[in-house]
């Protein structure tokens, strides 16, 4: 196998810092069983400003990850649908979160004694 050039790698992280921000992630997982309107959306994912849930559905419309509908009526309604490449995620994603649930208790343990270390110093 030959090692990436430097413009793949450069468009690969850029890839990964979209779909690797918390956000993203959050947003992806609670389109996994369907469409959301933005205010179910906005529910869900906790602790999301609105504005930062309009730029995380931009970032992932812009890279074909998922679809936004408007339907003219008033107010105007908007959903939000993973698209195919967008459902290519879920397996990933849902790796990732069965992994940090599994070993969520050893890292949090890991902080504690790496914190009361430093902290004697």
């Amino acid at each position: 196998m030959t090692e990436p050039d430097d413009e793949t790698c450069r468009q690969v992280l850029r890839i990964l810092a979209l779909i690797g921000d918390k956000w993203s992630i959050l947003v992806i997982g609670q389109l996994r069983d369907g469409t959301l309107r933005f205010s179910e959306l906005h529910r869900a994912v906790k602790g999301i400003s609105q504005r930062m849930l309009t730029l995380t559905l931009r970032h992932l419309e812009r890279d074909g990850l998922v679809t936004r509908t408007v339907h003219p009526s008033v107010p105007p309604r908007v959903d939000y649908t993973l698209t195919p490449l967008g459902t290519t995620l879920l397996d990933s994603v849902s790796a990732l979160a069965d992994w940090a649930i599994a070993h969520r208790q050893e890292i949090n343990d890991n902080r504690c004694r790496y914190d009361a270390t430093r902290s004697q110093r």
